[in-house]
């Protein structure tokens, strides 16, 4: 069976490499290959900067290598850039690594990416962290 690609919001990972956080399950089912991360070096580069502000840049670097180490991660390289969001452009990229990798979702709490509900082409699902949850539980059943 083909896994499911998602690009995951800085937000959204930060919410989820804590084991004591209720969302910890995605980070773990990424470690499990339940579904597949994709990445471009510009999402890479702002969950190195965030995570290092929020914690340290140890836990930074070590998130970093467990993700790029992975059999479950997807590199891409986006050629084009798509600019739909206007109210802050530097959600793009994580659109914009979507739409190269053919993702099957974006996963992010971020009201910036409810745009994509009102355009038809490239049409990308956006799911909040609860729904992914219950799609990671759903399909492990």
């Amino acid at each position: 069976m083909k896994k499911i690609k998602i690009v995951l919001d800085t937000n959204c990972l930060l919410a989820s490499i804590s084991s004591k956080s209720e969302n910890y399950r995605i980070w773990k089912g990424f470690q499990q290959g339940l579904f597949v991360l994709c990445v471009s070096n510009e999402i890479l580069e702002e969950y190195e900067e965030i995570i290092a502000e929020k914690a340290n840049a140890v836990v930074a670097g070590n998130i970093i290598n467990a993700i790029v180490e992975s059999e479950f991660v997807e590199f891409s390289d986006p050629q084009f850039r798509f600019e739909l969001i206007t109210s802050d452009k530097d959600d793009n990229k994580f659109i914009d690594c979507a739409i190269a990798a053919n993702a099957t979702y974006i996963v992010s709490e971020d009201k910036h990416f409810d745009v994509l509900k009102e355009i038809s082409f490239p049409k990308l699902l956006v799911v909040r962290l609860k729904e992914f949850l219950e799609f990671l539980t759903t399909s492990k059943e």
